[in-house]
């Protein structure tokens, strides 16, 4: 998945104050040189406002300071406007960290705070902010409305999700419901096959933005198995590359189980040294394939080179 990216315009003075603030009683304070260009995927900067932490280096008419929130819904639809019908950019699990920098119309506007991925969610889909104790690693995990197998629950969490709560027994006792502990693992303590998650999203449709079973894309899949481990990659394709540098270049010839492999506008992570695991445009799905048939697709759309490079993070 990716996007392209946008360029602020110059000035020499700033105004600062509160979403939507008019009049005077503002504090001002100079911008040292020009705007610099940015990307909107990943620098909150709206033509009304911005983070506070971009005001030495972006310029905006208001700069707000963020107010921590957290998911408070399996997966929160994030969008590149206000509105339902806008395009889905990514999703926000439960429980996850978001930064809310303006309120407005039933709609939050900010970024999620492990990618800083910036967007707009549907306000009810954010909480008060959590210190989580648990994230989900089965492929689905029921919250159930008590610690017994049979009580049902209000709702299904997402692998990735994270949650706050007590164990009790076989069970976490969270001020939601109750998870079942062999669905969960400590904050903290990674996935050591990162290869395995990705397999564990097998035949999940493909979804532009998404980042569950229910739907996904390329990069959020890379994202989703490579964050299990304890790396935190950024969202879309191009960025996750730009970010792995020329230390974690890997020769073609000798490729291994979780070596990402980089497209034009594609990724997918390896399963062995010939197959790859992909959210897969062609299939609609997530799919297993060998890479040499992803590669000859690549060249066949007159990509040059087809392959934008291969990285390993171990």
């Amino acid at each position: 998945m990716t996007a392209e990216s946008g360029e602020s315009s110059a000035t020499n003075r700033i105004r600062m104050g509160r979403p939507g603030a008019a009049g005077a009683g503002r504090n001002r304070f100079g911008l040292t040189g020009t705007s610099q260009a940015f990307d909107p995927r990943v620098v909150a900067i709206r033509p009304d406002l911005a983070d506070i932490a971009v005001a030495g280096t972006h310029f905006a008419p208001h700069y707000a300071a963020p107010m921590m929130r957290s998911g408070v819904l399996p997966a929160a639809a994030l969008r590149a406007t206000p509105s339902i019908d806008a395009d889905l950019t990514s999703e926000l699990l439960f429980g996850e960290g978001f930064a809310l920098l303006d309120l407005t119309g039933g709609w939050a506007w900010g970024y999620c705070l492990a990618d800083h991925y910036v967007g707009y969610l549907a306000a009810d889909a954010l909480g008060a902010p959590i210190a989580p104790t648990h994230r989900v690693t089965a492929i689905e995990a029921i919250l159930h409305g008590a610690p017994d197998a049979a009580s049902g629950g209000p709702a299904v969490l997402p692998r990735g999700a994270l949650v706050m709560g007590v164990p009790e027994g076989e069970w976490l006792a969270t001020s939601h419901g109750y998870l079942p502990l062999a669905a969960l693992a400590e904050v903290g303590t990674p996935d050591t096959d990162p290869a395995g998650v990705a397999e564990q999203m097998i035949d999940a449709p493909y979804l532009w933005g998404g980042r569950t079973r229910t739907g996904i894309d390329c990069s959020g899949l890379v994202q989703l198995a490579w964050g299990a481990a304890g790396v935190q990659l950024p969202r879309d394709s191009d960025l996750q590359f730009a970010a792995l540098g020329a230390d974690k270049d890997v020769d073609p010839a000798s490729l291994a189980r979780g070596d990402l492999v980089f497209f034009p506008g594609h990724v997918g992570i390896m399963a062995d040294e010939r197959n790859i695991i992909h959210a897969s445009r062609r299939w609609m799905a997530v799919k297993v394939e060998p890479l040499a048939d992803v590669i000859a697709r690549s060249a066949a759309k007159d990509h040059d080179p087809p392959v934008s490079g291969y990285k390993r993070l171990r």
